[in-house]
């Protein structure tokens, strides 16, 4: 059997960019395998897509419905609790699914879900300058979550996905890329039947550094993002429409712009490597950033001898920069090395397990934002 899979290839990374960005497209707009495997998790990803794109066509329309802000605000929650549980199950899943590909479609995967916060940012903005964008704020996400569930419907067509996830047998392979072909034989050319997936505990064993870095990176990240850098305010207070949007440019869209950049620069260049020592000797060294961003100009900080440090808005915004830059570079790696840890027989589990230490990272970011914002 041949397979022409150059131009699947690229298809195919255009597609999974797009899930990167649907998986987390809906959680930035409200903070701002066997066979019978496969079934199951097709079955998964199409529906936590359909339900997260029905809840927030909901939303929607209960932006033109006339309700007491108590209500509005009880419906909300609870539309954004079931939104981060099907969120949940689906970056599992995909993340379980893009493991099983070669590192560059991680990263491309990595930068979709960067370009997600653009998105929100952005949409953030323009209903601050329109107070009458409410509407389509949150229409926005509605459009981007049917993009892409079509776009998973459309993957398991293309034939780049017969080699590296479908089961497949005395298949030729044509026109791949090279470097693929280099890091990934083991994904082409070992027959199936001859792995057996290995326990959770001992993909775990392989893959607890990468986990341990992805739950610090954005441990860090979500102890002062959004909580403290939203306190933050412009030295150009004459300034009225600055003053306005500053919050919105400086932390938001420099963050997710950044943040952004960083996840695409691992297609790049990738360094450390995944054994080097220096990996997580930089994963820690974030944890600098903290006290940084504590020295800005927060509003009405209990640290006020602090609150000159780095008071100017460029200082702001270039703390802001490389804190972002960071945040992406590095969760990348973690997402791309951990599955070159393990056989590919067990990249899925590695995949999936990578995607639990994220979200246990940002719980426990979070968790450690509320004592930082009573601290400031």
């Amino acid at each position: 059997m041949y397979v022409l899979v150059f131009h699947s290839g690229q298809a195919v990374g255009a597609i999974i960019f797009v899930l990167g960005l649907g998986t987390l497209l809906p959680w930035n707009f409200f903070m701002t395998a066997s066979q019978v495997g496969l079934v199951r998790e097709r079955l998964r990803v199409a529906f936590s897509l359909s339900a997260i794109l029905l809840l927030f066509s909901l939303t929607a329309a209960l932006v033109r419905v006339p309700m007491l802000p108590d209500t509005f605000f009880s419906v909300t929650m609870a539309t954004i609790w079931f939104i981060n549980t099907f969120g949940a199950v689906l970056q599992g899943s995909l993340f379980g699914m893009v493991g099983l590909f070669p590192p560059r479609y991680s990263t491309l995967f990595m930068s979709g879900q960067g370009l997600a916060g653009i998105f929100a940012a952005f949409a953030m903005l323009f209903s601050i300058l329109s107070e009458s964008a409410a509407l389509g704020y949150f229409i926005t996400p509605c459009v981007a979550t049917l993009g892409t569930l079509l776009c998973y419907l459309m993957l398991p067509h293309l034939s780049l996905m017969h080699i590296y996830v479908f089961p497949f047998k005395d298949m030729k392979v044509l026109n791949e890329n090279p470097k693929d072909l280099e890091v990934n034989r083991k994904f082409i050319w070992e027959p199936e039947e001859n792995q057996e997936r290995s326990s959770v505990l001992n993909v775990f064993k392989k893959i607890w550094l990468m986990a341990a870095c992805v739950t610090c990176v954005f441990a860090v990240t979500l102890s002062v993002f959004p909580v403290i850098t939203v306190r933050v305010r412009t030295v150009y207070t004459d300034s009225a429409a600055w003053d306005k949007v500053f919050t919105c440019v400086c932390c938001f869209i420099v963050f997710n712009a950044m943040d952004l950049v960083g996840r695409s620069a691992p297609s790049l260049v990738q360094w450390p490597s995944k054994e080097s020592c220096w990996f997580p000797a930089a994963v820690l060294s974030r944890v600098v950033f903290i006290p940084l961003l504590m020295m800005c100009n927060v509003q009405n900080s209990r640290l006020s001898v602090f609150r000159h440090v780095f008071r100017h808005d460029a200082a702001f915004v270039t703390i802001m920069a490389l804190f972002s830059f960071s945040n992406g570079y590095l969760a990348s790696l973690c997402m791309a090395y951990a599955p070159q840890l393990v056989r590919s027989k067990d990249c899925e589990t590695a995949g999936s397990l990578m995607t639990f230490f994220l979200v246990l990272g940002l719980a426990l970011g979070a968790s450690f934002s509320f004592v930082l914002g009573q601290l400031v």
